[in-house]
């Protein structure tokens, strides 16, 4: 029996390996799936077993999993393409036999209603189709998404989104992570789904005033309409779908659906979850 990490060289995934590690699993008893073996070079090194495999060849998930295995599907980034790739994944572990499936969904589950959920509604419900012992992660949002472009912020002096006054329990990637690491070592959480979310909720304009506070630069929050964000992000490049999932993720932020609360993430990871203003030090160094 194995501890799986499917897209362990992505952002997430490193984490979760690394957490694996750090919390004593022996190496051999781990495995990564990856597309690329070189950029797991480090994992192999370490003595964790690499599974080469590509979400969008079902061919390839055939050796991705023994039976008896511990499974963390962490959701793939190509939105559009997410219902087909997951279906492969979980066909392919339901004929291995692995002992359980866990998988990276979002916070509310079915009842998250804008469109980046969307692929992650139907996914858990293939889960549950499925007849896997399984456990949901609904991630919320993360800090990184917004201390990611901490750079633009600063340049422009503003934290533009059309997300109104809408609070974001937000937490860190490591967190979450830390919250895999639990339930694919931990006992107990066959056939539950957990609402992970950070401990406290923020506005944008706390967000701009504490980059301003920690970067000693004039920032201010800039709320926009729906069609004026969404302006903004085609200017910057994005395409037109990818734009028109984050403006609706701005509305669901509004709405409130990304402030819900309920403490399940720091339960899991046993301790307070990172506060956002850690985030942005982090980022500013």
């Amino acid at each position: 029996m194995s501890l799986v990490v499917t897209g362990a060289t992505g952002q997430l995934g490193r984490l979760v390996v690394e957490g694996l590690l750090d919390a004593g699993v022996p190496a051999g008893e781990i495995a990564a799936v990856v597309r690329d073996k070189e950029k797991a070079a480090d994992f192999a090194e370490r003595g964790v077993e690499l599974r080469v495999a590509d979400y969008s060849a079902p061919t390839t998930l055939t050796d991705a999993f023994r039976s008896g295995d511990r499974v963390l599907l962490i959701s793939g980034s190509e939105v559009g393409r997410r219902v087909a790739q997951h279906r492969a994944v979980i066909d392919a572990a339901k004929a291995t036999g692995v002992a359980s499936l866990a998988y990276t969904g979002v916070l509310g589950g079915p009842d998250a209603d804008f469109a980046l959920a969307d692929e992650h509604k139907v996914t858990e419900q293939a889960v549950l189709d499925s007849g896997l012992p399984y456990t949901f992660l609904r991630n919320g949002w993360y800090h990184e998404n917004y201390t990611q472009n901490l750079a633009v912020v600063l340049e422009h002096g503003a934290v533009v989104a059309s997300a109104g006054e809408g609070r974001i329990a937000s937490a860190s990637r490591a967190d979450f992570a830390a919250a895999a690491v639990a339930v694919l070592t931990g006992e107990g959480h066959e056939n539950q789904a957990y609402e992970l979310s950070g401990d406290d909720a923020w506005s944008l304009a706390e967000y701009a005033a504490e980059v301003a506070k920690q970067s000693g630069k004039d920032v201010v929050y800039r709320a926009v309409t729906p069609a004026e964000n969404r302006e903004v992000l085609l200017g910057a490049g994005l395409p037109a779908p990818f734009a028109d999932i984050l403006v609706g993720v701005d509305t669901a932020i509004e709405q409130g659906l990304l402030a819900r609360r309920n403490g399940d993430l720091a339960r899991l990871i046993g301790r307070p979850t990172t506060p956002v203003a850690e985030a942005v030090a982090d980022a500013l160094k």
